[in-house]
């Protein structure tokens, strides 16, 4: 079989999943060259080349797992975030663009605030570590603290930390949001977090390749998506220098809520996605 045969046939496979129609050449391709360990750029120039049967072999289980709806972040190990690779694993939320508005957020307050310099700065739930590691890549100066709940997810952020060159100045703490933080570590300039959202209620109608794969603990956060905002904000209070900043992803429908609980802090702002849905909160410790 050559390339463009085994593609084809993968396409053709995953198209008949109506979940994973709009997706299916996209991520046939990106699965080929995965398995076989070359560019687009070589598959684009020799889509004659013949596939060997181990290589077919690896192929079709890649594709058998995709099209049980496993999201293709985890069957290839990776996603890049704001120009980063990061790996992946199912212990850990697969990063997402609109969290790159959070990054792009709060790069943009510190700017504002001509706050580049000596920053300490708490990343929440840091998965990954996506929002700990794209800070301090653009801010080379900064110290920061990622926090978990999950063991494991920290071994991931570490690892990543790590690639970039970025482990040390970057230290992972096992932590149930800053319960776990000791006290001589306070106070911190800047916190930020992409928490759990999403409403307990809400599981049965997202997509499998989320419900089935990411992990619950990232993903729902009550019967109204709220429970970790509102141990969260206070914690973040108590914790930052005066004026300091506190930003937040938070979930379609969520602006009026955490308006509320934000009441008592200064410049409170949203910042819309591209669907001009508020996804970033943003405010100032009065």
């Amino acid at each position: 079989m050559t390339l463009r045969e085994a593609l084809t046939r993968a396409t053709q496979q995953l198209d008949a999943y109506p979940d994973l129609r709009a997706d299916a050449a996209r991520d046939a391709a990106s699965l080929l060259r995965h398995a076989l360990g070359i560019s687009q750029a070589a598959m684009l120039a020799d889509p004659g080349r013949e596939v060997t049967q181990d290589q077919q072999a690896a192929y079709d289980a890649l594709i058998l797992r995709r099209a049980a709806n496993e999201p293709i972040q985890y069957i290839a190990g990776e996603q890049e975030f704001y120009g980063l690779a990061l790996r992946v694993t199912r212990a850990v939320l697969i990063p997402r663009p609109e969290t790159e508005i959070l990054v792009e957020a709060v790069l943009g307050e510190v700017k504002r605030a001509g706050q580049q310099s000596a920053l300490r700065i708490l990343d929440v739930g840091t998965g990954s570590g996506a929002i700990a590691i794209a800070l301090a890549h653009n801010l080379p100066s900064a110290q920061i603290i990622a926090v978990d709940l999950s063991g494991t997810a920290l071994k991931v952020a570490a690892s990543n930390a790590a690639r970039h060159g970025l482990a040390d100045r970057i230290q992972f703490i096992e932590s149930d949001l800053l319960e776990g933080l000791a006290s001589d570590g306070l106070p911190f300039d800047v916190i930020v977090s992409n928490p759990p959202y999403v409403p307990a209620n809400d599981r049965a109608s997202l997509h499998p390749q989320v419900r089935d794969y990411e992990p619950g603990v990232a993903l729902f956060a009550g019967a109204d998506g709220l429970d970790i905002y509102r141990r969260l904000i206070p914690q973040a209070r108590a914790a930052l220098l005066p004026n300091g900043l506190l930003a937040l992803e938070i979930g379609h429908g969520q602006k009026e809520a955490i308006g509320s609980l934000l009441s008592g802090w200064n410049d409170v702002r949203f910042v819309d996605d591209l669907q001009q849905i508020a996804r970033i909160a943003v405010a100032r410790r009065a």
